[in-house]
């Protein structure tokens, strides 16, 4: 009897143990799902765009084939990539989630660029046409191609978050991440693009409320997708600015860290009850200005001085060029000349035309 007590004491024991680590994933797995905030909500802000353009029947079926490729991503490339490099070279991981940090940067500023340019506008996605599989199957390949990257960054970030934790618990961990996050994002997509369809579905079929909530659903998709861009690329500026500020403190240049870590206390420590929120958001504000100036830089690097450089070739090019006008007018003149000077006849003497050689002919 006292060995079955044992045994049952033992059971509980495991039990409890079991569900500490549940909680424990659980709770590594919503830290590191946070800390990815920026490059999830890009993500869903891009992903709808793939699927525009496509009859209604075959938007979810394609979000569907999306995120198995998205889930494909993590689990087989990307999870083994880094966990191998968290295991046998950790010191890589802060460089590699700096070059993140640098192209989420990167791609916050090219967004805001093109906000304040209009090239967001000109040179902005245009719809899929209205073709069959073939065109369906190079959209939906082309958005597993960006889940890549987008997934890349938020694998590698969750990865920073759990670094000090048991190899095979950060493997679950991780595992728990890119479920959840694909579910979620892919889950929130299949509501966005289905949103107008839902509104027209209760306009044709009700009045009254639920013909003004299905008015509301189709007039407020666009502001959805526009709003859900602009968090985005806030959230990458942030996140991209924290990751370079607390990247370069790991690697030993402390003093830009320690000085927005001074302001972020400084605000805590004199607004009261406050302090949390605006000390976090102190902190927050900095990391913006930090992935703002480093995205900016890169933009100019890839896309101002090529262009620049481009213009001096061109004008080059156009001087050496003829233009049209004067290429017409030397063809004209010469066709001209062509026929009012006909060819001379083998038996016209100099000084004479092609019409004298008959006469010539006859005097002889």
């Amino acid at each position: 009897m006292s060995g079955l007590a044992a045994l049952l004491d033992d059971i509980a024991m495991m039990a409890k143990l079991a569900a500490a680590s549940v909680d424990d994933v659980a709770a590594a797995a919503g830290r590191a799902s946070v800390k990815a905030a920026g490059v999830v909500v890009d993500d869903t802000a891009v992903t709808p765009r793939y699927v525009t353009g496509f009859t209604p029947a075959r938007e979810l079926p394609m979000i569907k084939n999306i995120a198995l490729g998205s889930l494909r991503n993590k689990l087989i490339f990307i999870l083994p990539a880094i966990m191998l490099m968290s295991t046998f070279v950790p010191w890589l991981l802060t460089p590699l989630l700096m070059v993140g940090g640098a192209y989420l940067s990167f791609e916050g500023a090219e967004k805001l660029w093109e906000k304040v340019t209009g090239h967001d506008k000109v040179h902005g996605d245009v719809p899929a046409p209205l073709k069959g599989q073939e065109q369906e199957k190079q959209m939906t390949a082309s958005a597993i191609r960006t889940d890549f990257i987008l997934s890349a960054e938020i694998m590698v970030i969750a990865l920073n978050e759990v670094a000090s934790e048991p190899v095979l618990q950060r493997g679950i961990i991780l595992v728990v991440v890119a479920l959840g996050i694909t579910v979620g994002v892919y889950g929130l997509v299949g509501l966005i693009v289905k949103m107008d369809d839902i509104g027209l579905h209760l306009m044709s079929k009700s009045n009254g409320v639920a013909a003004g909530i299905g008015k509301a659903l189709v007039k407020g998709m666009p502001k959805l997708l526009a709003g859900l861009s602009v968090i985005g690329m806030i959230a990458m500026l942030w996140v991209g600015g924290h990751i370079l500020l607390v990247g370069a403190d790991t690697l030993g240049w402390h003093a830009p860290y320690a000085l927005v870590h001074a302001a972020e206390e400084a605000v805590a420590h004199a607004t009261g009850p406050l302090g949390g929120f605006l000390g976090w958001l102190t902190n927050t504000f900095f990391s913006f200005l930090i992935g703002l100036v480093v995205g900016a830089i890169v933009v100019i690097v890839l896309h101002l001085i090529p262009r620049k450089a481009r213009k001096p070739e061109a004008a080059g090019h156009e001087a050496e060029t003829p233009s049209g006008a004067d290429t017409q007018s030397a063809s004209t003149a010469e066709d001209a000349r062509t026929v009012g000077t006909p060819n001379p006849s083998p038996d016209a003497t100099p000084g004479s035309t092609a019409d004298d050689a008959p006469d010539a002919a006859k005097r002889d």
